[in-house]
């Protein structure tokens, strides 16, 4: 069968590869979408995860159909829809290291449970929509990470899939109101679509003085200048100034989230930040929320539609990977199959 590999350093290749066989505790699954993620263009340009640089299946964001049943497996029956957990796999984390990847025609998962790796959805869920399943996972885990309360400012950095993602997962948590800044206006229109409240092209409005004027003054004596009312920041762009900017204009107590990936280190004035007692978190991955964000998909598939922007072919699937990396070409690529 046919897989996507990374053969080297900034190459990806078409790769013949044995179709997998099951035993009796696993399930085959066939491919039916897998959405391209950042990730991918870093395995790329590395060569791949060790021990299989040179060698390394591709795709992590995966929606498939339920081809055969081992006899030990309950509760999967051939035929059914799935979205999956990449990072429950036995043979290593789907797509990012592991033996398999998503960027294939068939996968087997080993040990298969329903509820672990597997979680089975209505056949109507289209399937470019159902492979979101797993970015959006990362997108709640970040909102969940920054602790939100209902009624809450959010202010989101970023309106690029993760992003958008955060703004369907804090709407979902019930804070009162959501702001999404970007640079692309594209973007913020997207954002709007999708239900943010209010947005900021910060190439060009002044950033401070409009949050103040959507979530009020957040300035006191111990914490002085232009400070916005928000309660909460996350950080799903990466670009280098945002860390600063939030420590530059945050009120006392507010949370700053970081989901975003930076590549270079980033410098905070920590004398600046003292009077702020601004809480910083991190979020990485998906330690529960994977099948939580699944139920929300399945009522709102809708709106999580808006956050792609282009499909193409499986066998295109190295043009979905050029597409994806290159910047200001696409928003969100998903790679479908026959």
């Amino acid at each position: 069968m046919k897989a996507v590999y990374v053969t080297g350093p900034d190459t990806n290749e078409w790769v013949e590869v044995e179709q997998p066989t099951i035993g009796p505790s696993d399930v085959l699954l066939k491919m039916k979408a897998c959405g391209i993620c950042g990730s991918d263009a870093f395995y790329s340009h590395i060569g791949g995860i060790p021990p299989r640089q040179g060698a390394t299946p591709l795709g992590h964001e995966p929606a498939a159909e339920v081809a055969e049943v081992g006899s030990e497996v309950d509760g999967i029956a051939v035929g059914d829809h799935v979205v999956i957990d990449t990072m429950a796999f036995t043979d290593g984390l789907l797509g990012s290291g592991g033996a398999q990847g998503g960027l294939s025609e068939y996968v087997v998962v080993h040990d298969a449970a329903l509820g672990r790796q597997l979680k089975v959805i209505p056949k109507d869920i289209p399937w470019e929509v159902a492979a979101l399943n797993e970015p959006m996972a990362v997108a709640l885990h970040a909102v969940n990470r920054t602790n939100p309360k209902p009624g809450d400012k959010v202010v989101i950095f970023g309106a690029g899939p993760i992003g958008l993602g955060a703004l369907l997962g804090y709407r979902r948590r019930g804070v009162g109101h959501i702001v999404v800044v970007d640079v692309i206006a594209s973007r913020l229109e997207k954002a709007l679509q999708i239900g943010a409240d209010a947005v900021i092209n910060s190439a060009e409005e002044d950033l401070a003085a409009r949050l103040v004027e959507l979530h009020g003054d957040g300035a006191t004596m111990m914490v002085r200048g232009v400070r916005s009312g928000t309660d909460i920041f996350l950080d799903a762009a990466g670009a280098p100034v945002i860390p600063a900017t939030v420590a530059g204009l945050a009120k006392q107590g507010a949370v700053l989230g970081v989901v975003a990936v930076h590549k270079k280190p980033v410098e905070l004035d920590f004398g600046t930040i003292l009077t702020t007692e601004l809480t910083i978190v991190f979020a990485m991955g998906y330690p529960t929320e994977i099948f939580e964000v699944t139920e929300d998909i399945i009522e709102n598939w809708q709106k999580y539609a808006l956050i792609i922007s282009d499909t193409l072919p499986f066998d295109k699937a190295l043009d979905a990977l050029t597409l994806a990396q290159t910047p200001g070409a696409a928003d969100k690529v998903v790679v479908t199959f026959d």
